[in-house]
Order: C-alpha cells, then sequence, then structure tokens
C-alpha cells in the first residue's frame, strides 16, 4: 500500500470520517464513494479489504460482505490535505448492490462511459478468467484458444496481422476496425498464455518513452 493510516487526518473532519474513492486498479474506472473512520481504515490495512463506516447502520462494513463482491486493495493515495483518500482495488464482481460495474453508471451503463483503454482492461480481465477456469462457459470461443495451445493463438495473431495489413492498405476503413479488433483481441489472448499482461508491455513503452524523453534513445 502507498501510505498508511498515519498519514490521514481523521481529527481534521467533524465525525472523524473521510471521505474515500475507490477506483479499479486495472481499469482506472471510479467505482464507488464511502466513508472511513480510523478503525475502517485499520481493519482494510489488516484484511487487504476495503472496508467502510456506515453513517446509516453506525457501524463498519466491509465492501461484499453480503454479496461477496469484495474491493481487493492494491494501493492507496492520501490526497494533498490528508483528509481524503483514493484506494485502487481489484472488484471480485460487480461493486454497486444494483448490479452495475460501477455506483456512477445506470443499470443500462449509459451514464458514465468508461475510456476506451478501460474497456481493453476489463477484456483482459475476462480473457484471464478464462484461462483460468476454462469449463465456466463450454461454448466459450476464448477458453478453446487456450485448449488448442500456444501455436494455434500465434497462428491467429498472425492471420489476423496480415487481414489488418491489408484492408489498411486498400484503404478499407470499415474493415480495418473490424480486423484490428481481431488482431488486438488474440493479441491478448496470446500474452495472457505466455503469461503476460498488457502492464508488461506498457511498462516497456514507458521505459523507452522516458529514454527517448532523455534524450539518449535515437528514433530508428
Amino acid at each position: 500500500m502507498a501510505r498508511t493510516l498515519k498519514s490521514m487526518d481523521f481529527q481534521k473532519m467533524p465525525d472523524g470520517l473521510i471521505p474515500v474513492i475507490v477506483q479499479d486498479a486495472q481499469t482506472g474506472q471510479v467505482l464507488m464513494l464511502g466513508y472511513q473512520n480510523e478503525e475502517a481504515q485499520r481493519v482494510t490495512e489488516e484484511t487487504g479489504r476495503v472496508t467502510f463506516f456506515s453513517r446509516s447502520k453506525q457501524r463498519l462494513w466491509t465492501k461484499g460482505e453480503t454479496s461477496g463482491n469484495y474491493l481487493t486493495v492494491v494501493s492507496q493515495h492520501p490526497d494533498c490535505d490528508q483528509d481524503a483518500l483514493l484506494i485502487r482495488a481489484i472488484p471480485d464482481g460487480p461493486t454497486c448492490h444494483r448490479g452495475t460495474t460501477s455506483c456512477f453508471e445506470q443499470l443500462d451503463q449509459t451514464a458514465y462511459p468508461a475510456p476506451a483503454v478501460s474497456f481493453i482492461a476489463e477484456l483482459e480481465r475476462l480473457v484471464q478468467r478464462r484461462k483460468q477456469f476454462p469449463d465456466e462457459d463450454a461454448k466459450s470461443y476464448t477458453a478453446s484458444l487456450f485448449r488448442k495451445g500456444m501455436p494455434k493463438i500465434a497462428q491467429k495473431v498472425g492471420e489476423e496481422a496480415v487481414e489488418t495489413v491489408i484492408d489498411a492498405v486498400a484503404g478499407n476503413t470499415e474493415g480495418l476496425k473490424g480486423e484490428a479488433a481481431d488482431l488486438l483481441f488474440h493479441l491478448l489472448v496470446l500474452l495472457t498464455a505466455a503469461g503476460l499482461g498488457l502492464e508488461d508491455i506498457v511498462a516497456v513503452l514507458r521505459q523507452r518513452h522516458a529514454t527517448i524523453s532523455g534524450g539518449v534513445r535515437r528514433e530508428e
């Protein structure tokens, strides 16, 4: 975790409660807002699961204690005044009690559209689940790819890459969108099969960007 209980100024608030924003650590989507007192923060740190203080029930409650949709803490980040907290977490399921991913979206998921990069992260999470639980959906195309193994997965990436290039060169914009989507999906499957993820690729890009920005690496 980034910083601990000692960093927070609970006494600054009249009721001793600080607002806590929970963000999906993988997609960046804002999931919910709750409140913590010192005890709720302590329990969060001890258990690794986001725990709040309920103002209506006047007691501690761990998100997911009823539904099983816990929020597993990845890191905690106090604001500059130490009177508000951002928690990055991994959700075990829908965060909102209405069954939606975020408390900031309607049931039809139109009120809070997640950024495109967030959807890619959600897709990667689903691909990883298909690898981990291949029998969860017997008709899953993704699970069938994992069963066939790396040679077949790599072959599909190659096929989609060629088709993407063909449509790009031909100026077929509509076709290009579909082929690029297929390529991106199969690349996610390949990375997962290899034990890698988007974070690993982004880490390489960040390193290269930092090197280029520092004037060390030359453009190729």
